[in-house]
């Protein structure tokens, strides 16, 4: 579909009927519905093979229908951000790739973070750069053992990868 195809007569209200460059056929309603739930599909114009107008809904921007529930979005918006936070907690600083591969590893069964360069696991056992079996310290010898034999496991896999490349 060409840009220069596209007018003001298809906004917000507008029902399509919208067949896509890979067959899947899609009807809904140009813009957004009115109602505390929706579902919103954003679709790339140079993936619409065609496009039918089905009709135009009531008056679609009637703000008495409108809902926004602004403690909703808010409560939205906090959880972005403290997930985020978690999210950016977990990248190492100043750390090869390949110690965040190991931190990421470690965290997939044990609870880890970042203490500058080195990975502190279970709050008690240290890992430090190159992040060997060596150089963990601290912590129980059960935990010791175990962050180990991870280590062991992720080093390993890490070189069957590099091998394949």
């Amino acid at each position: 579909m060409e840009p220069s195809t596209i007018n003001d007569d298809f906004a917000v209200g507008c029902v399509l009927s919208i067949r896509t460059t890979f067959g899947e056929e899609i009807q809904g309603e140009e813009g957004s519905k009115s109602g505390p739930r929706q579902n919103i599909r954003l679709l790339k114009a140079n993936f619409i093979k065609d496009f039918t107008l089905l009709g135009q809904s009531e008056d679609p921007l009637d703000v008495k229908k409108c809902v926004l529930d602004i403690n909703v979005l808010r409560a939205r918006e906090e959880a972005a951000i403290r997930q985020a936070e978690l999210d950016a907690e977990r990248i190492g600083i100043g750390v090869t790739a390949e110690a965040q591969s190991i931190f990421d590893a470690l965290s997939k069964t044990l609870p880890v973070r970042w203490d500058k360069t080195v990975i502190v696991v279970m709050n008690e056992v240290r890992v430090s750069s190159p992040y060997l079996p060596e150089n963990v310290s601290g912590g129980t010898p059960a935990a010791n053992d175990r962050v180990k034999k991870v280590l062991e496991l992720e080093r390993r896999r890490l070189q069957v990868r590099n091998l394949a490349q």
